[in-house]
């Protein structure tokens, strides 16, 4: 009983709230400017507090990097760092702000996608961006790093793997097994590319040959974005930077090294901790004492009103430790991915 007076009465709020806003939105004050700023909403946690005016700011991206939503906001990874991008662009006391990253990698529009935004936020502001690398910065986790001014990882770090790799199943013989045939009617040669209902003498040629030159193209833009990125970093960093090995493409073929081995291939500028990452921060932005805050997205009761004051469908996810990344890799979908992490 007292659950369901309590349902009821968040079901009344939710009514006024909504009722509220329809009413609003026939009022109008004269000389009143009404704006709406969507996007995910960004608050400030302060990590260490010292005696300096300047801070530095803290994103963190961990997790497979999708575009997908990932919070009940329904805004997806990119959104979020934007947000938190602009966060700090805004704030004339944060000097530098360093990217936490733990992550196998993810999917290749969104890396890349990530990778700009932190470029074009350093050309805008001119504040130094530092990567510091958690216990996984792989394939998209590195191409993320690689945007930044400097690369600091510990040397267990798991990074490298840099490649692409595209997943389908061919389950034709498992069809034939229960007597299921299939029917397709297709307007071109490839208009079923990648489908797994096809004996596999049935695939021609080309099509393996088009999607290798797809995998192909997206492995270039891999590294001609590992060697600008490092390129630029050492630029700037100079003497102070590592500049990447002669030999680094041998390397670039999916692989992953720990971060003693990327040190020595010019992958990363140091090894160290989040401590160092931070002292390294306040070197590059040259500053001193600076507090260390972190972003992260801030919920409001209303986020919860919008289970019940939406006519749309809900889902609710629960995770139970049990959802690999494997269950979230879509077919014919193309992945900077740790091949560790497709099992």
């Amino acid at each position: 009983m007292v659950f369901s007076l309590v349902l009821l009465c968040l079901l009344g709020l939710s009514v006024l709230i909504n009722f509220g806003q329809f009413a609003s939105s026939f009022i109008t004050v004269p000389g009143t400017h009404y704006s709406h700023v969507a996007g995910p909403r960004i608050e400030e946690i302060l990590i260490e507090e010292r005696d300096g005016a300047d801070k530095i700011a803290v994103i963190e991206i961990d997790g497979v990097i999708t575009g997908q939503a990932i919070d009940q906001g329904g805004f997806g990874r990119v959104e979020v760092v934007r947000a938190e991008l602009k966060k700090a662009e805004e704030d004339h006391r944060v000097k530098a702000v360093i990217l936490k990253i733990d992550s196998p990698g993810g999917e290749v529009l969104a890396s890349d996608e990530l990778n700009r935004a932190i470029v074009e936020f350093q050309k805008r502001t001119e504040k130094p961006v530092i990567a510091s690398m958690g216990n996984v910065a792989a394939s998209g986790g590195y191409y993320v790093a690689v945007g930044s001014r400097w690369i600091v990882a510990n040397e267990l770090t798991i990074t490298g793997s840099i490649g692409v790799i595209m997943h389908a199943w061919n389950y034709r013989g498992l069809m034939d097994k229960v007597g299921v045939r299939p029917e397709v009617y297709k307007s071109g040669k490839f208009k079923d590319m990648l489908s797994g209902e096809r004996e596999p003498g049935e695939i021609p040629p080309e099509e393996r040959e088009m999607m290798q030159s797809m995998i192909n193209q997206t492995y270039a833009r891999f590294k001609s974005v590992v060697a600008s990125g490092r390129q630029q970093s050492k630029q700037k960093n100079r003497d102070d930077g590592e500049a990447l090995a002669p030999d680094w493409a041998d390397y670039a073929d999916g692989r992953v090294l720990t971060g003693s081995d990327a040190l020595k291939l010019g992958f990363v500028d140091e090894l160290g901790n989040f401590e160092d990452a931070v002292n390294r921060a306040e070197k590059i932005a040259g500053i001193e004492e600076a507090s260390v805050v972190q972003y992260q997205q801030r919920y409001d009761f209303s986020d919860f009103l919008r289970l019940f004051g939406s006519s749309e469908a809900k889902v609710v996810k629960v995770d139970l430790g049990m959802d690999g990344p494997r269950s979230r890799l879509q077919t014919g979908q193309l992945y900077y991915l740790a091949p560790s992490f497709l099992r």
